[in-house]
C-alpha cells in the first residue's frame, strides 16, 4: 500500500494519495483545484490515480474533484445528507461516479475503504475506514475529513455563520455530538488523518501534528473531553469559534453547484503594463510585503502579500466574479494562479512584476502610519475612528475604548458599519491584518491611518 499525505501551508489543508502498488491504482482524497500535483506524484510512483472522492462538500477551497471527474477519473461522493446538500454537478451528470452511504464500501486493487457518515460539520460529511487487504482484514486508520482533527473537531456553526441557514447552529452541534459518540467505538489504534491542521478556520483549536490516533483524541482532545454530555460540548464546540473568511459560503455553493473547469496546468494570465492596469478600472492585487506597499502603491490597488494568508487575504476581499490584475515575482506566477483558482477567484487578466512596478514613473500613493503611543495622542480627536480588525474572542478579552471590531476576514460584507466622515485608525495584534484591512479600505475611498504595532503597547488605555 502506497500513502501520501500533502500539505498546503497556506490553507492549512491535507490531501492524501492511497494506491495499491499491485495493480498500480490509486485514489485521491479530498483534492484541491490544481490537480497536477497529484498526478505528478502519483506518476512518479508508479502508480495512475483512477478514483477521486472529498470527505464532505468544502467551504474553504474549491474541490479538485471535477477538475479529475473531466479526464475520466471516478468520483466517489457522499450521497448523506439532506436534500439542499448533494453534489448537484454530479448527480444525474455523464461522469464517471459512485454516489456512497453509511455502511458502504468500495476497494482501489487490494484496498478497502469503508464509509461512515459523520455529520455534524456538515450534513452529508462522510469519513472512511481505511484496510490494507493484502495484510489483514483489519482497519488501520479513518479518514476524518472535517469531522475529527488533531486536538479539535469540525466546526458545525459554517452552515449558519458562512452559509446564511439561520437557525442551523445549535442543531448541527447536536449532530456532532451523536457523531463524536459513535467515534468513541471506534478502536483505539486507529490512525486518525484529517483534512485540515493547525492555520485552518475549519475549527477553533486544530493542532500541527499530521496525524493521530482513536485513542489519543478520545483521551486527551479538549472536544472530547468536552462531550461529558450533549449541553457540555454543544456550549463548548460553539464557544470562540472564529468569524469565518468570507468566501467559505461561497466556496461551499460553488462546491456543491460544480465549480467550471479550468484545466491542466491552469493557464497563466498574460503579461501588461502598469499603465495598462492603471488605465483600466480593475482591481489590483499587489503581492509585495506589509511595509513595500506601504511606502508606494498604485490607487485603489489591494495588498495580499504572497505568503501564508495569500489565499485568504484574496478570497475575503474580492468576489469570484471579479477580474483582476496581479503585481506578482513572475516566479511565482504559477503558484499564485493556482493558490488563487483555489478560492474560486479565475479571473486573472494580467499580471506586472515588482520590477515593473519600481521602473514606472507614474503616480504612487503611501500609506499614512502611526504606533499606539501616537494613536493616544489623537484619541481626543472627534474626526478619529479607530477599528479593531481582530477576532472577536481577541477583542473580548481586552480593547480600545469606543473602538469598533470587524474581523479582518469579513471587513469588505462590513463596510457600512465603519464611518465614511472620519478618519479610520485601524489596528490589530501586530499590524500585519491591520495593514490588509488598510488596502481595501483605501480602495473603497476611506481615510485611514495604519497602526503598525503590537497591540500589547496599547497600555493604560485597555479596558475588557
Amino acid at each position: 500500500m502506497y500513502f501520501k499525505q500533502l500539505f498546503d501551508k497556506k490553507l492549512a489543508q491535507y490531501a492524501y494519495i492511497i494506491g495499491c502498488q499491485k495493480n498500480g491504482e490509486a485514489i485521491v482524497i479530498d483534492p484541491m483545484r490544481d490537480i497536477d500535483q497529484y498526478q505528478e506524484i502519483a506518476a512518479s510512483e508508479g502508480l495512475k490515480i483512477t478514483h477521486a472522492t472529498d470527505t464532505h462538500i468544502h467551504a474553504d477551497y474549491v474541490s479538485g474533484l471535477r477538475e479529475f471527474a473531466e479526464k475520466g477519473v471516478k468520483i466517489i461522493a457522499s450521497d448523506e445528507g439532506d436534500k439542499d446538500w448533494k453534489y448537484e454537478w454530479l448527480n444525474g451528470s455523464e461522469y464517471n461516479y459512485e454516489l456512497v452511504k453509511n455502511g458502504d464500501s468500495f476497494s482501489i486493487g487490494n484496498i478497502k475503504f469503508d464509509v461512515i457518515h459523520t455529520p455534524g460539520h456538515t450534513p452529508e460529511s462522510i469519513s472512511f475506514l481505511v484496510t490494507d487487504g493484502a495484510l489483514t482484514d483489519e482497519p488501520m486508520g479513518i479518514l476524518t475529513g472535517d469531522f475529527v482533527f488533531v486536538g479539535d473537531v469540525g466546526r458545525p456553526d459554517l452552515l449558519e455563520t458562512a452559509a446564511g441557514e439561520k437557525g442551523n447552529m445549535k442543531p448541527s452541534a447536536q449532530t456532532l455530538y451523536k457523531s463524536v459518540e459513535k467515534f468513541k467505538d471506534l478502536p483505539e489504534y486507529l490512525q486518525v488523518w484529517p483534512a485540515h491542521g493547525s492555520g485552518s478556520a475549519c475549527g477553533k483549536a486544530l493542532g500541527a501534528v499530521p496525524e493521530s490516533t482513536v485513542g489519543y483524541e478520545t483521551r486527551f482532545s479538549p472536544a472530547f473531553k468536552a462531550a461529558v454530555d450533549e449541553e457540555s460540548f454543544v456550549d463548548f464546540i460553539l464557544d470562540g469559534q472564529p468569524e469565518p473568511p468570507l468566501y467559505f459560503g461561497r466556496m461551499k455553493k460553488l462546491n456543491k453547484v460544480g465549480p467550471s473547469v479550468l484545466g491542466s496546468p491552469i493557464e497563466l494570465p498574460k503579461k501588461v503594463s502598469i499603465q495598462e492596469m492603471v488605465d483600466n478600472d480593475i482591481t489590483i492585487i499587489d503581492t509585495r510585503a506589509k511595509h513595500d506597499f506601504a511606502s508606494s502603491h498604485l490607487e485603489g490597488s489591494i495588498m495580499a502579500s504572497f505568503d501564508k494568508n495569500f489565499n485568504t487575504i484574496a478570497g475575503s476581499f474580492l468576489d469570484g466574479e471579479d477580474e483582476f490584475y496581479l503585481i506578482i515575482d513572475q516566479d511565482n506566477l504559477q503558484e499564485a494562479v493556482n493558490d488563487l483558482a483555489n478560492v474560486g477567484l479565475d479571473k486573472c487578466i494580467g499580471f506586472a512584476t515588482y520590477n515593473d512596478l519600481e521602473s514606472w514613473n507614474g503616480e504612487i500613493e503611501s500609506t499614512n502610519s502611526t504606533d499606539f503611543e501616537g494613536l493616544s495622542k489623537q484619541m481626543n480627536n472627534s474626526n478619529i475612528q479607530v477599528l479593531d480588525v481582530r477576532k472577536a474572542t481577541e477583542y473580548s478579552t481586552g480593547h480600545i475604548p469606543g473602538s469598533i471590531n470587524i474581523a479582518h476576514t469579513r471587513l469588505a460584507a462590513n463596510l457600512d458599519k465603519i464611518p465614511h466622515d472620519k478618519t479610520i485608525a485601524v489596528h490589530c495584534a501586530s499590524g500585519q491584518r491591520a495593514s490588509y484591512s488598510i488596502s481595501l479600505l483605501k480602495s473603497k475611498g476611506f481615510d485611514v491611518i495604519w497602526v503598525d504595532d503590537l497591540f500589547k503597547n496599547w497600555k493604560s488605555e485597555v479596558q475588557a
